[in-house]
C-alpha cells in the first residue's frame, strides 16, 4: 500500500506544481502503477488498468465539446443574452440577469464555454456605461460555476458522478420519489442571486440595449436540445442481464448519444461549407488536457484501489466521524470546499467517489447523500478563489488582456458570500430530504 500511496501523493504534488503538465503527469503516474502491479505490489495489470477507465464519461465530454463548439458558432447564446438586456431597467438587474442566464447555460454547457459566450455582453455593457467590468465578469464567472452540477451533462464533475453511481439523466432531478440535486443547486442559485442583488445595490445606472446578434442556422440549439431529450430516452433502456457486447454498448449509450448528435451537426457543417474545416475546429476546441488527465487518473485511482489505499482513507473519514452520519456529511462538504478552492475538482471528485462509497459501506448507510455533498461542496468551492475554477481563471485573463487589474480583494468580495450561501442552502435541502435518519 506504501508505494501506492507515494505514487498518489507524489502525483497531486507535481499536478500542482506544474499545472500546465498535469495530463502527462497522470498518464505517467499510471504506468508507475502498472509497473508496481507487475512487480507484485498489488493487484493491477495493464489490462485491469485499461479496463478502470471510464471511456462513457470520455466520449459525452468530448462529443459535447464539439456540440458546444457549433452552438456557440451560431451565435445563439449571445442573441439570447441581449434579448435578456433589452428587459432590465438597470445595471443591478443586467448582472443579476446575465449571471442568471450563465448559471441556466451552464447546467448543459461546460463552464468556461458558457463563460466565453456571455462575457462579451457584460464587457459591452461595462464599456457602454463606462463602469469597471471587473465585478461584472466576476459575477458571471462564478454564476457559471454554480450551476454545472444541476445535471447530468453539466460539469465534468456531474459525468463523473453519472458514470460512478450508475445515475442516469433523469436522476439528477428525481430519484426514488425524491427531489435530487438538480434541485439543490437551483434553490443555492436563487440564494446566490440575492446576494448578487444585494453586492450591486448602488449599481442603478440605466441599461439600454438593442437585439443586434443575427442568427440564421438555428440547427446547432436543435442538436443541444435533441441531445438533452436522446440522453433522457437512453435512460430508461434496460440493462442486459447477460455480459456482452450489447451490455458494453449500454455501458456506452449517454457517451454513444452525445456522439451521434456531435456528427450530425460536424457532418451538416462540413457538406455547408463544403470543407472538412469544421472537423478541424472540432478537434482544436476539445479540452485534450483534461480528456487526457482523466485517462490517466482512472488507471491511477484504480491502482490505489487496488493496493487498499481507499479503503485506508475511507477509514480514516469513518474514524473521524464514528457512526454519526451528519457530521460525517458536514465534513466530506466542508473538506470539499476547501480543497477545490486550491486544486481542480475534477482530479478530486475522481479520487474522492470510491472514498465516499468506502465509507457509507464502513457506516452501512446508502451513499447518495454523500456522493451529492461532495459534488456541491467541489463544485461550488472554486468559487472561493481566483485560481480554484478554469472559468474564474478564465474572466481574469479576459478582463486582463482588456486593460484592467484583478485582485484578490476584487474576487474574494464577491466569491465569498456567494459560495458560501449557496454551499449552505444547496447542501442543508440535500441533507433534509436524503439525509440519513438514525
Amino acid at each position: 500500500m506504501i508505494p501506492a500511496l507515494i505514487v498518489f501523493v507524489l502525483t497531486y504534488i507535481l499536478m500542482l506544481s506544474f499545472q500546465k503538465y498535469r495530463p502527462w503527469i497522470a498518464l505517467g503516474s499510471a504506468v508507475i502503477m502498472m509497473i508496481l502491479g507487475a512487480m507484485g505490489f498489488f493487484e493491477m495489470t495493464p489490462l485491469s488498468a485499461l479496463k478502470a477507465v471510464d471511456y462513457n464519461v470520455l466520449l459525452m465530454i468530448s462529443a459535447t465539446m464539439c456540440t458546444v463548439m457549433l452552438f456557440i458558432e451560431s451565435r445563439m447564446p449571445a442573441r439570447l443574452a441581449e434579448m435578456m438586456m433589452e428587459k432590465v431597467p438597470n445595471v443591478m438587474w443586467a448582472v443579476t440577469a446575465l449571471s442568471l442566464f450563465a448559471g441556466v447555460v451552464s447546467a448543459f454547457v461546460d463552464n468556461v464555454a458558457t463563460l466565453l459566450m456571455v462575457a462579451p455582453v457584460g464587457l459591452a455593457i461595462s464599456r457602454k456605461l463606462k463602469i469597471s467590468p471587473v465585478p461584472v465578469l466576476i459575477a458571471i464567472s462564478v454564476s457559471s460555476n454554480l450551476q454545472g452540477a444541476a445535471t447530468l451533462v453539466g460539469d465534468t464533475t456531474s459525468i463523473l458522478l453519472g458514470g460512478f453511481a450508475n445515475m442516469n439523466f433523469m436522476d439528477f432531478f428525481w430519484m426514488d420519489g425524491k427531489p435530487s440535486i438538480f434541485f439543490s443547486t437551483e434553490l443555492g442559485a436563487l440564494a446566490s442571486l440575492l446576494v448578487l442583488m444585494y453586492l450591486f445595490r448602488n449599481y442603478t445606472e440605466k441599461v439600454e440595449a438593442k437585439v443586434e446578434t443575427e442568427v440564421d442556422d438555428l440547427v446547432p440549439s436543435w442538436l443541444m436540445i435533441g441531445t438533452v431529450l436522446l440522453l433522457i430516452c437512453m435512460s430508461f433502456v434496460p440493462a442486459p442481464k447477460e455480459e456482452g457486447a450489447l451490455k458494453t454498448l449500454h455501458g456506452l449509450r449517454s457517451g454513444l448519444s452525445c456522439v451521434l448528435f456531435a456528427l450530425i451537426g460536424l457532418v451538416r457543417q462540413s457538406i455547408k461549407e463544403r470543407s472538412g474545416a469544421p472537423f478541424v475546429r472540432a478537434a482544436k476546441s476539445l479540452d485534450t488536457d483534461t480528456l487526457l488527465l482523466l485517462f490517466g487518473l482512472f488507471m491511477v485511482i484504480e491502482g490505489i484501489r487496488s493496493a487498499g489505499v481507499i479503503d485506508a482513507v475511507a477509514g480514516v473519514f469513518h474514524k473521524a466521524a464514528g457512526n454519526n452520519a451528519l457530521l460525517l456529511y458536514v465534513l466530506i462538504v466542508t473538506v470539499s470546499v476547501i480543497l477545490s478552492a486550491f486544486i481542480d475538482n475534477i482530479p478530486y471528485v475522481a479520487t474522492m467517489l470510491p472514498v465516499v462509497r468506502g465509507i457509507a459501506a464502513l457506516m452501512g448507510v446508502d451513499p447518495r447523500v454523500f456522493y451529492f455533498g461532495l459534488l456541491t461542496g467541489a463544485t461550488l468551492g472554486g468559487n472561493l478563489t481566483p485560481i480554484g475554477a478554469s472559468a474564474n481563471i478564465t474572466a481574469i485573463g479576459i478582463l486582463r488582456k482588456n486593460g484592467e487589474t484583478v485582485t484578490s480583494k476584487d474576487f474574494l468580495r464577491i466569491g465569498v458570500p456567494f459560495t458560501l450561501t449557496a454551499v449552505i442552502v444547496g447542501a442543508a435541502f440535500i441533507w433534509a430530504f436524503w439525509g440519513i435518519r438514525t
